[in-house]
């Protein structure tokens, strides 16, 4: 099928189909392969026709080779330069805050204290009648 072509190589093609998933590719008169719609650009590609149109000529590197199945895989996508992306700072969403605790303030103390702490001042506050509801 393919005694010149190999994996790896950077070949000029011409498009001859497109089809929703890929697009395929005429390297010679006898020899046919595929670009999937992942392998055209780099970024997202929502409709290959956006980028190409039957006719096309374009430089494909071959990616696979399946001899037993007739297919090769190419790429347009791996022969151009990565664009380069430039940081953009994206507003961050504000982040949800719990609600604290709401523990009444016995005899100016505040703040976090351990389990052990709190423990005893949590029953003493529990048999206090001017905090229990009625």
């Amino acid at each position: 099928m393919t005694e010149k072509i190999e994996t790896g190589s950077v070949l000029t093609g011409k498009v001859t189909g497109i089809q929703p998933y890929g697009a395929f590719i005429a390297l010679d008169e006898n020899t046919q392969g595929l670009v999937h719609i992942s392998e055209i650009t780099h970024g997202y590609v929502k409709d290959i026709n956006d980028h190409l149109k039957v006719g096309d000529e374009v430089k494909v590197k071959v990616l696979s080779i399946d001899e037993n199945a007739g297919k090769i895989g190419l790429s347009i996508r791996a022969t151009e330069e990565a664009p380069v992306q430039q940081a953009v700072a994206k507003p961050k969403k504000p982040r949800k805050r719990q609600a604290a605790a709401i523990v009444p303030e016995v005899e100016g103390q505040q703040g976090f204290n351990t389990l052990k702490d709190k423990l005893q001042e949590w029953i003493d506050q529990s048999q206090r009648e001017d905090l229990i509801k009625k």
